[in-house]
């Protein structure tokens, strides 16, 4: 099974390696994110006056340890198809939090959060925590 990591996976890796490093160490190879996950990172990257450290710390982990999924013309579709169907069963997904999920979808991946409940009314995604206690 490979693995779509959630932006706070990855930032809590990336703050606290050990507490995850086994889970990547486990998981080698089938460790992705998506460019969408990437944007997010870049902000928290980008929070302190010189975000040298964090930009470094992203790059390593990019080349080494995750590798990245764009968001493309596929994933929109399945974005559009997936909202529309959730609209008219009437419920809400946020929208960055559906464009996380569908690379999940879109390339048969788990989805890696500690946000579970966010995810949990996506049709088809399969979820694991890996932050849980």
């Amino acid at each position: 099974m490979s693995y779509l990591l959630d932006t706070n996976i990855l930032s809590a890796h990336l703050r606290r390696p050990a507490g995850l490093t086994h889970r990547f160490i486990q998981h080698s190879g089938r460790l992705y994110s998506s460019t969408i996950c990437l944007g997010e990172l870049y902000v928290w990257a980008h929070r302190p006056q010189d975000p040298t450290e964090r930009l470094a710390a992203i790059a390593h982990m990019l080349h080494y340890e995750v590798s990245l999924i764009d968001f493309d013309s596929q994933c929109a579709e399945h974005f559009g198809r997936t909202r529309g169907y959730l609209r008219r069963q009437g419920m809400e997904v946020g929208t960055v939090d559906l464009m996380i999920a569908t690379p999940a979808l879109v390339h048969d991946l788990t989805l890696v959060t500690h946000n579970t409940k966010d995810f949990e009314n996506i049709p088809g995604l399969r979820l694991e925590d890996w932050l849980e206690s």
